[in-house]
């Protein structure tokens, strides 16, 4: 299938159009950040400014209109810029983890014997770790940072990605088309770049795809437990964070700090439902049982 028809069919996908428009609205957003939500400090653009220093959080008003979480920093802020924090994770992680599994998975499958065996074995145990916890310690260790967490989160991503292209390349090495490059005198280089990885390469960015939401998602954990990006950063994990002590609101009026917690919770629902849609649509489009 060629790019121009997957193209055309994402695009009407009524499914994949809806999380289309919105991954570009909060693209908008990240890119305009600096114009949206002018920063008070150019030199330190992600850390959010504050109203003040009361510990309660203030509903939403003219000067903030999203409100202030606790702390007194502004959230229309936070969300803004964090959806470049979100953006930067997302791509960085998946791009980098989804490279190494698409190398690693490629050269095990297409040379087999010993060096299989031990890329395989590597896999197996990393992915005996709960990934979750493995990101919360390796974190720890490292210290709090948007670095280290992208680092915590690549170190145990690439495993599935790794798994998946080892099938792919398995599933075509021995293909026709394969034998007769290699015939002609193609190297194994060539081989692997313009013959396997192009006609392999789909399902990992339907996988890739679906990364994005949980990868944000985990990196947003991180900074809810307070061992993510640092105090005052703009992730939405850590605007969630600001927002645990006011969850119940006040005695008699449960909802009083609704904002605290629904607006940053709205943005990390819809960017990760956005990719989650893209990426059913995807599979749909690629998997030959979903064609009609």
């Amino acid at each position: 299938m060629e790019w121009q028809e997957i193209v055309y069919k994402l695009l009407k996908n009524k499914i994949s159009l809806i999380g289309l428009v919105i991954i570009i609205v909060l693209g908008l957003i990240a890119i305009f950040a600096p114009w949206i939500a002018p920063p008070q400090n150019p030199d330190q653009p992600y850390y959010i400014p504050r109203a003040g220093w009361g510990n309660e959080p203030k509903p939403p008003s003219r000067e903030h209109i999203f409100g202030t979480a606790e702390g007194q920093y502004d959230i229309f802020y936070g969300i803004i810029w964090g959806s470049r924090t979100a953006f930067i994770i997302g791509f960085t992680v998946v791009g980098i983890s989804s490279l190494i599994g698409i190398i690693l998975g490629t050269i095990s499958a297409y040379y087999g014997g010993w060096i299989d065996e031990i890329i395989m074995r590597v896999t197996d145990i990393f992915m005996s770790i709960p990934f979750t916890i493995a990101a919360i310690v390796m974190t720890t260790i490292l210290g709090r940072g948007l670095g280290n967490i992208m680092i915590a989160l690549i170190t145990f991503n690439w495993m599935s990605t790794a798994r998946l292209m080892r099938s792919q390349v398995l599933s075509i090495k021995n293909e026709e088309f394969v034998q007769a490059a290699r015939a002609l005198g193609a190297n194994d280089f060539r081989i692997i770049f313009k013959h396997i990885i192009v006609n392999t390469i789909f399902p990992v960015l339907i996988q890739a795809s679906m990364n994005m939401g949980s990868i944000v998602i985990t990196a947003s954990t991180l900074s809810f437990l307070g061992i993510g990006t640092p105090e005052g950063y703009a992730d939405w994990g850590q605007m969630i964070s600001y927002a645990r002590n006011w969850i119940l609101g006040t005695q008699g009026n449960a909802l009083k700090y609704w904002f605290t917690v629904l607006i940053p919770g709205t943005a990390i629902t819809l960017f990760c439902l956005s990719w989650n849609l893209i990426g059913d649509a995807f599979r749909d489009i690629l998997d030959p049982k979903m064609q009609s």
